[in-house]
């Protein structure tokens, strides 16, 4: 699997989560078919286990926004980022990069304005870390 990959793994199992009200495990389940690569169980538990600091940082980065408005794939995304940036074992440019490929692959409706949103606000984000 490529890390672009893992990514839209890790965030598909997210937004399962978040809108199916279900677990990460359970979610990580509907998303893969078969044994999960061990890099997105890695973010996932990650994630799960650091969630609070993550949207507590996602939440002061927002500027006359709240967290509960962001919309689930986007919110999934920018906590994948958030969880990245914290984990620092990659460059804050590429992964800020990859989340908005990700998000023009799956969130953006043609008007830049999810991916636009996104990068100011994971560079908000890159700031507070």
């Amino acid at each position: 699997m490529t890390r672009r990959e893992i990514r839209t793994v890790v965030m598909q199992a997210l937004y399962t989560a978040d809108f199916n009200d279900l677990s990460v495990e359970e979610a990580l389940e509907v998303v893969c078919e078969g044994e999960p690569n061990e890099a997105v169980v890695k973010y996932l538990k990650y994630i799960e286990n650091n969630l609070e600091k993550i949207d507590g940082i996602i939440s002061s980065a927002l500027h006359n926004y709240s967290l509960a408005r962001l919309n689930l794939v986007d919110k999934a995304i920018v906590r994948l980022a958030t969880a990245e940036l914290l984990m620092k074992e990659t460059d804050k440019k590429i992964i800020i990069n990859e989340a908005l490929e990700i998000t023009k692959e799956y969130s953006d409706t043609g008007d830049h304005k999810a991916t636009a949103f996104n990068n100011k606000l994971l560079d908000n984000i890159s700031k507070i870390i």
